[in-house]
């Protein structure tokens, strides 16, 4: 999801970590509400944490607030990551991922969500996504669309509504390897598991989050909601 409010490049082979879904190299890229949350997530869930941001003073003054985060220049900054979070708006998503330099074969969670000026309604959709289109733009990373429905304030508070609710995370990909990557991630941060398909499928995950984010802010129901799947017991 953004601050407020295809096809996949080169598989990467899961390393152990990976796996296990601890203590993964993870990088960041953004210092907004979004990045700011999941550097506090991936911190506390014993991840090495890195951070870049078009502004290098609020990569520092982020990674200042949590032992052993790394804030770090963009250019190389993707070498050793095991997952890189596009935690970005939309529109500047492409340019900063292409920042990086090489990332090729690269697992990229494409949190975005493809935005009209007043939060209010998307710019593409039906036919095409906004991890799609960056897909394309970047075929040497692999794209995996994740947390589009979460809000910054709830993915920094963590997934635990109380009462057994636990917020959903929608995950989808064209690599497999790199989904269960995400997946493992996902659950180191405690939150459920929604394996939501191939990529194409973010056709249907960006209107949930423009739903979510209707909700939150046009319905004036606050940011202390998020979209569930339920199943029958």
């Amino acid at each position: 999801m953004t601050d407020r409010p295809g096809r996949s490049g080169p598989q990467s082979p899961t390393s152990n970590s990976q796996q296990q879904g601890s203590n993964m190299k993870t990088l960041v890229i953004g210092a907004g509400n979004m990045g700011s949350a999941f550097v506090k997530q991936l911190h506390a869930a014993g991840h090495q944490v890195s951070v870049v941001a078009a502004d290098p003073a609020k990569a520092e003054a982020l990674a200042a607030q949590h032992s052993g985060v790394r804030a770090v220049a963009a250019a190389g900054a993707a070498r050793d990551q095991d997952v890189i979070v596009l935690a970005t708006p939309y529109g500047e998503a492409v340019n900063a991922l292409r920042s990086l330099g090489d990332v090729a074969g690269k697992v990229v969670i494409d949190i975005t969500n493809p935005l009209t000026p007043d939060y209010m309604g998307l710019t593409i959709g039906h036919d095409t996504s906004a991890a799609e289109e960056i897909a394309r733009a970047v075929p040497e990373a692999v794209i995996v669309k994740a947390f589009n429905t979460v809000f910054a304030q709830v993915l920094a508070a963590g997934a635990d509504f109380g009462n057994g609710q636990t917020v959903s995370v929608f995950v989808a990909s064209d690599s497999e390897p790199a989904k269960e990557s995400v997946k493992a991630l996902v659950r180191s941060l405690g939150f459920a598991l929604v394996d939501a398909g191939g990529l194409k499928n973010a056709r249907y995950l960006e209107p949930l989050g423009g739903l979510n984010i209707y909700l939150g802010y046009g319905a004036g129901q606050g940011t202390g909601i998020a979209p569930a799947w339920i199943h029958k017991a």
